[in-house]
């Protein structure tokens, strides 16, 4: 099976759901730990719209099969609500599996996603669908406990997916994601390796490692890691958003001031240009304000 594909943008205005649903990243100039800012370094070239993200038909290996199923699921893009509804009928007719599956999903992108990651987990454990197919249906419900702050949730999750799907590289990423909230940035690096191993060009995974060893104090280790990510994509404005920060933690305070303005130059509407603009001003007001 190839990497499931994350469900994993905007709640708050400017915000991503993936942020929003990870870890503080509270080595920011440690000013924005205290403001509430969260951070996890995102995909390149993911939709800001929810639904764009969702795995929507045709997506290997299905749940289910049937006409009603992909109606359902079709729905969710335009017309969340009226696939809500729609799944809520096939279930009262013997709907099976598609229908538990579109309720689940559904559920996830109206803003109940903790009623959704719920639905998804009991779809998961008692269908007797292939396990490749339950392994997308349990990272679809990690995705939603990240989203409401359960990573405890979303850790068991992933690790069910993946005794269903050991060689995914994005079921790693997401259990990193999990451990990263939980604070166990030593298990979050294991996880992020393995990531790596099957996928060596997932710069995501670089810049979070990255992440990861910072918060460990293993600099040396999170400078080579985003090295490596901006080696891969010099415009990435996550990897460079870090690079910045180990670049003030060591005290090359202008090296963060260049990469901090390159990342909030390339998408000026960003998560990641309002957390490098955070820093520049936190920068600019000294020591003593930070």
């Amino acid at each position: 099976m190839g990497s499931l594909r994350p469900l994993n943008r905007t709640i708050p205005a400017r915000m991503s759901r993936r942020a929003a649903a990870l870890y503080l990243s509270f080595g920011l100039l440690g000013g924005l730990a205290a403001a509430g800012w969260w951070w996890w370094p995102s995909s390149p070239e993911q939709p800001e719209d929810l639904a764009a993200d969702l795995p929507l038909p045709p997506f290997p290996p299905r749940i289910a099969e049937g006409k009603e199923y992909e109606s359902c699921l079709a729905a969710l893009a335009d017309d969340p609500g009226g696939a809500a509804a729609m799944a809520e009928s096939l279930l009262a007719n013997g709907g099976g599996d598609g229908a538990a599956h579109c309720e689940g999903l559904a559920l996830i992108v109206i803003g109940r996603p903790e009623d959704g990651a719920a639905a998804l987990e009991r779809l998961a454990r008692h269908s007797e669908a292939p396990p490749l197919a339950r392994a997308v249906v349990l990272s679809q419900a990690a995705q939603a406990r990240l989203m409401v702050m359960q990573p405890d949730k979303a850790e068991a999750d992933a690790s069910e997916a993946l005794a269903l799907s050991p060689t995914d590289t994005e079921l790693f990423i997401m259990r990193a994601s999990a451990e990263a909230m939980l604070e166990r940035f030593q298990e979050a690096v294991s996880d992020l390796g393995v990531a790596l191993q099957l996928d060596a060009s997932r710069t995501d995974a670089l810049v979070s490692r990255a992440v990861m060893h910072r918060h460990l104090n293993e600099l040396d280790l999170a400078q080579a890691d985003v090295t490596r990510a901006l080696i891969l994509d010099p415009d990435y404005p996550d990897a460079l958003l870090e690079r910045g920060i180990l670049r003030e933690r060591m005290g090359d305070r202008a090296g963060a001031r260049m990469d901090w303005e390159r990342a909030k130059g390339i998408d000026p509407n960003s998560t990641t240009a309002d957390l490098a603009e955070q820093n520049l001003s936190l920068l600019e007001a000294g020591p003593d304000r930070r």
